[in-house]
């Protein structure tokens, strides 16, 4: 059997035509695709942000109950080596260059082959002492020297932008391998995570005489610039997704013209969502899993394009994924996998997930059932809590290195008897650099989203927040949540 999973950074659920009839981005492939597909209206992340979210895929757990942002741990069981294991060649085609940074280790390990197309965000490709040749005087925002250098390589030239060349790497790799008849191929674009970088062509299929300084990466936190910026930011993403879409059409295009797209099973799907002015805010991790963050989109073309064009309202996530892939492989699901198989969906069969959980590591924790969504704050010491990690790496740094005689080792996970480290956390590693963010997550809120889907108005129901939280207590521990979850939520 031969199965594709493509993966979309900060690809917004709303953004696509397929999810809001409203909206006016251009994702004509995105479109023509979910008629073949079956889309999920109910479908969530895990964790957040981005190697998390790659963890909670290829493992089929949740990673933010236990650690923040970090690599692939000694004792993960993944759906790659689960794959080899079992005969199945699998191969990671990507451009994101978070794998290659500190906390991103052994994530491209575990498949049989990968290609990285390089340039990406702060991905030190293109080495200059110099400054960049076009390092603006006035702009908005965030900008990264690294990456102004790392345009140079490609500035308007489309086809050598990281995301077409990652997409036409997998082309490439189809035709080599198109005529086996077990594979698992990966497509993971960086974009369109910022920064909105895009052609201009692009960029005129939206926006008309933006007159303000340069902006292509907003600061996280209160909107910090003019309405005008904020429409001019939110045409960028709508661009690069755009460019996103055309290049995932190539994609498409290819598995037709090799004969082998209809039996494939093909998956899109996204890490997490983004601000862009929504609710007064930019970016992601810092506030309140809203679901412009939090719901994400989900298409699934079955093989043979059963089931095609139709819409799905059970209760998805992320962490389904891989017992998902491992149920058409026939292969066991390990017991340590908290995901779901998908598959009982298109087998008119019983599948037994009621809740999803999901979050940041050491932020807020929240729960949904399909119907209510319950965000449940910290305490206000948001204390006490430990990360969990063989391997103490993290974004930008390691584990308690500002004071390693606090942290304690020993065998503290249920799952394996592999000894790992303790830290002790102040503050949640993935905001680091942003200064003390606890305001916007220090109360708890709840949402009817029958009634309000946009989550703009929340519900004071004692009794019904009651119940969120005896359900929460019960998915917690179902989980393996590490104890002290409990006393930092107020849970005890």
């Amino acid at each position: 059997m031969r199965t594709i999973l493509v993966l979309m950074d900060t690809l917004r659920k709303d953004y696509l035509k397929s999810y809001n009839t409203n909206s006016t981005v251009k994702t004509p492939n995105i479109d023509e695709f979910s008629k073949d597909a079956v889309t999920f209206e109910n479908h969530y992340i895990g964790s957040t942000p981005c190697m998390p979210a790659r963890r909670d895929i290829l493992t089929g757990r949740l990673n933010f109950l236990e650690r923040s942002w970090g690599p692939v741990e000694p004792f993960d069981i993944t759906f790659p080596k689960l794959l080899n294991s079992n005969g199945i060649f699998s191969h990671l085609a990507t451009d994101h260059t978070h794998y290659f940074r500190l906390g991103g280790e052994g994530y491209i390990n575990q498949y049989n082959s990968w290609d990285f197309q390089r340039g990406q965000e702060g991905d030190p490709f293109h080495s200059l002492i110099r400054d960049p040749e076009w390092m603006p005087e006035h702009y908005n925002g965030k900008l990264r020297k690294q990456y102004q250098a790392n345009r140079e390589k490609w500035y308007e030239n489309e086809n050598e932008y990281p995301t077409p060349r990652t997409f036409s790497s997998a082309c490439e790799w189809l035709e080599e391998n198109y005529e086996e008849e077990d594979f698992f191929l990966q497509v993971e674009v960086f974009d369109p995570h910022e920064p909105f970088d895009v052609p201009q062509k692009y960029m005129d299929m939206y926006e008309q005489g933006y007159q303000g300084d340069f902006f292509e990466t907003p600061l996280y936190g209160d909107v910090d610039v003019s309405p005008e910026a904020v429409e001019y930011i939110r045409n960028r993403y709508s661009a690069l997704m755009t460019m996103t879409d055309h290049h995932f059409g190539k994609l498409i295009e290819k598995l037709k013209k090799l004969s082998i797209y209809e039996d494939t099973l093909i998956i899109l799907t996204s890490d997490h969502g983004y601000f862009l002015g929504d609710r007064d805010l930019f970016g992601k991790n810092y506030m309140h899993n809203f679901n412009e963050l939090a719901a994400i989109p989900l298409f699934v073309k079955l093989p043979n394009n059963e089931m095609a064009g139709e819409r799905n309202d059970s209760l998805t996530q992320n962490i389904d994924i891989m017992p998902t892939l491992l149920d058409y492989y026939d292969i066991r699901i390990p017991e340590e996998v908290q995901g779901v198989s998908m598959k009982p969906l298109f087998e008119n069969l019983p599948r037994e997930k009621y809740y999803a959980l999901y979050g940041a590591h050491g932020i807020t924790v929240n729960i949904t059932d399909g119907r209510y969504t319950y965000f449940r704050a910290p305490n206000s010491e948001n204390q006490p809590l430990y990360e969990y990690a063989a391997i103490p790496t993290t974004i930008r740094h390691y584990l308690g290195e500002q004071d390693p005689l606090s942290i304690e080792t020993g065998r503290f996970l249920k799952r394996t008897d592999y000894p790992v480290y303790k830290v002790p956390i102040k503050q949640a590693a993935i905001l680091d650099g942003l200064g003390d963010m606890s305001a916007y997550t220090s109360y708890n809120l709840l949402f009817d989203l029958i009634n309000d889907p946009q989550q703009n108005e929340p519900i004071q129901d004692g009794i019904l927040e009651e119940k969120l939280i005896e359900d929460l207590k019960e998915q917690l521990k179902k989980l393996d949540a590490p104890k002290e979850q409990f006393k930092r939520l107020n849970l005890e």
